[in-house]
């Protein structure tokens, strides 16, 4: 397979204002992207990143679009402005994602966390990158998890919601679909990253489960990030968790043993 060339390319990556979404715009800049649109709400920020980035990575490289991932008219207007200003878009970060268990915010968490992957994988997939992409190629990248690959069952909800990330992604990477829109779809499944997001978490059982792991930082994930948007191939999802990406493997259904009631 190819390496995919990050020079050149248009980007948009939800989520894109802190975090592992920053990271991405931060290395797909450096790996000289054209430009990127970073889609939050968090608009107050809005402006020192986007300053920033324009510091570090020259003007007119970097748009911010306020958006809300669950709703499909407001994603879709993100793409559109991509579109409007750096005339292609190529590269897709599916990264916004909460952390939410309690009674008043479960369904939130679902909401942005599975609805707002879909939505972002449909536009992309189906209208956006295959009708806009510059080269031969489009890629969407979804954020996963850890908790996207075994049971913690302290954050059933969350765990839930990246279970699904998983199974849309290796299901939409399918070769069926990559050779309809020649659009490469992967996911990446970090381990505890210190970011906004573990910030939020709040159950002292779940970081017995799931803090107390090894920590990774957003410096030690960047280089794993780009090689990922770089070399996987369509369908698969890749660990990243304090060491070099390795690939999850589902095993396959007919070579499981079978254990029956």
């Amino acid at each position: 397979m190819a390496v995919f060339d990050i020079n050149s390319k248009v980007a948009l990556v939800t989520g894109g204002l802190s975090g592992i979404g920053l990271t991405y715009a931060q290395e797909l800049l450096k790996n000289g992207a054209k430009g990127v649109t970073l889609v939050d709400l968090n608009e107050k920020a809005s402006d020192k990143v986007v300053k920033e980035l324009e510091e570090e990575f020259g003007k007119n490289k970097v748009i911010f679009v306020k958006a809300d991932v669950r709703d499909i008219e407001e994603f879709e207007d993100a793409f559109k402005r991509t579109v409007a200003t750096f005339g292609n878009v190529d590269i897709l970060i599916n990264n916004a994602g909460i952390f939410d268990e309690s009674d008043e915010g479960w369904r939130k968490t679902v909401q942005v966390n599975m609805i707002g992957v879909l939505n972002g994988i449909l536009l992309g997939l189906e209208k956006y990158l295959c009708d806009h992409k510059s080269g031969e190629e489009g890629l969407i990248v979804n954020t996963s998890s850890i908790a996207g690959l075994e049971p913690y069952p302290y954050s059933p909800i969350y765990v839930a919601t990246k279970f699904a990330i998983h199974g849309a992604t290796i299901s939409f990477g399918h070769p069926v679909h990559y050779e309809r829109q020649h659009v490469r779809v992967v996911a990446v499944c970090p381990g505890v990253t210190t970011s906004p997001l573990t910030s939020t978490y709040r159950y002292g059982e779940y970081k017995k489960a799931y803090l107390n792991r090894p920590r990774q930082t957003l410096a030690d994930l960047a280089p794993e990030l780009v090689r990922v948007i770089q070399r996987a191939p369509t369908g698969t999802a890749w660990v990243l968790d304090s060491e070099p990406a390795y690939q999850f493997v589902l095993p396959d259904r007919d070579s499981i043993p079978k254990i029956y009631l």
